[in-house]
């Protein structure tokens, strides 16, 4: 089975030169996604507790795209541009999910247009 790209339903303008998704035998691999208007590409600043619900909400968006649910979300990364919020975030994050939760991993990085997360995704679909 060739890969195939699966693309964020609500995307209309170009944010960067990558697919949202990638899947192939069942794996999909979902590129980082910000707070972002995919309508128009800018930033939607907020809390951290705000831009994190709604980063999930793309990851969430991409992976339906591709047939499955957030319970197949298998391993999420997560970088936060201040480490400090690590509890905040915490908090939302363990709010967007239910049953198991995916492995994660969560770092501090430098992050463009100053976003304060960004999360890639491993799905099992199907």
């Amino acid at each position: 089975m060739p890969k195939q790209e699966i693309k964020h339903p609500d995307k209309s303008v170009s944010t960067g030169a990558y697919s949202a998704g990638v899947l192939k035998n069942g794996l999909l691999f979902v590129s980082g996604q910000g707070p972002l208007d995919l309508a128009t590409g800018e930033v939607k600043r907020g809390t951290i507790e705000e831009e994190t619900l709604l980063t999930l909400e793309h990851v969430k968006k991409v992976v339906e795209a591709a047939g499955g649910t957030i319970d197949d979300i298998m391993k999420c990364t997560v970088h936060l541009e201040d480490i400090n919020d690590f509890d905040r975030y915490n908090v939302a994050y363990a709010s967007f999910f239910k049953g198991i939760l995916p492995a994660r991993t969560t770092v501090q990085s430098v992050l463009s247009d100053g976003i304060k997360i960004e999360i890639d995704a491993i799905a099992l679909i199907g």
